[in-house]
């Protein structure tokens, strides 16, 4: 008799507790929810702020595209030289309204002459304009601003000017670029005039005496007298 009164309790305490435990939990639920609304209240548009800047409205029309391109021209009059290989340089240029007006204003109507690039040969000279080694002539169109110079000519400096012809013969100039080498076509000419055996005495010699010791100094001389001069690259070693 006892112990079926004590599983009744135990059954009534059981049930009791779950229905308390049911009861809390939908009361926390019932708190978040208020407390999500009393959130959204606070902060209307805050959802709708982020949606508008995160997604797009929809595809950009193919004209309204940001394009970012460099400009054609920078409103600098110039005449840039550049040496592209051995054989070739390439210059781009700009002339701008202003230097066309003050050509038309002292020499005449534009269109009476045409456009040359003047490549002048100055190695090993001074270029003041007048005294280059030789120089060519390459006529252009009035709409290029770039040119490829074939020069045929390795290890030589180079200057362009960029001018309009008369058909009488004068060549005025617009701009002038600054000085090129071209490159080396083949290997350096150039031999070592000799090989001084510094660094085999030095390892012989630091091991003996050491390096602060007076006689490392004598004895570097002496083996100097006796080293051969005149070692160059192979084909130039000395007889013995």
């Amino acid at each position: 008799m006892t112990m079926f009164f004590l599983s009744w309790a135990i059954g009534i305490i059981a049930v009791v507790f779950i229905v308390f435990l049911w009861a809390k939990k939908n009361r926390l639920k019932a708190m978040g929810s208020s407390r999500v609304e009393e959130i959204n209240q606070l902060i209307p548009d805050l959802k709708e702020e982020f949606s508008s800047e995160l997604t797009p409205s929809g595809p950009f029309p193919e004209n309204q595209l940001p394009k970012e391109e460099l400009p054609h021209s920078y409103g600098i009059d110039r005449l840039v030289l550049l040496a592209r290989d051995p054989y070739w340089l390439y210059a781009y240029w700009e002339v701008t309204a202003t230097k066309m007006a003050e050509f038309t204003s002292t020499y005449g109507t534009w269109d009476t002459s045409w456009p040359v690039l003047r490549v002048y040969d100055v190695t090993g000279i001074a270029f003041n304009g007048q005294n280059a080694n030789q120089y060519i002539d390459i006529g252009i169109n009035d709409q290029a601003d770039n040119w490829h110079i074939n020069t045929g000519e390795p290890d030589r400096a180079f200057c362009v000017d960029l001018g309009r012809q008369f058909p009488d013969g004068r060549f005025i100039t617009l701009l002038r670029s600054n000085t090129v080498t071209t490159p080396r076509a083949s290997l350096s000419d150039r031999e070592d005039e000799e090989w001084m055996w510094i660094e085999g005495i030095y390892r012989s010699i630091r091991h003996q005496y050491g390096i602060s010791s007076p006689l490392f100094a004598e004895e570097i001389t002496e083996r100097a007298r006796t080293i051969p001069l005149g070692v160059s690259s192979p084909g130039h070693w000395p007889e013995y």
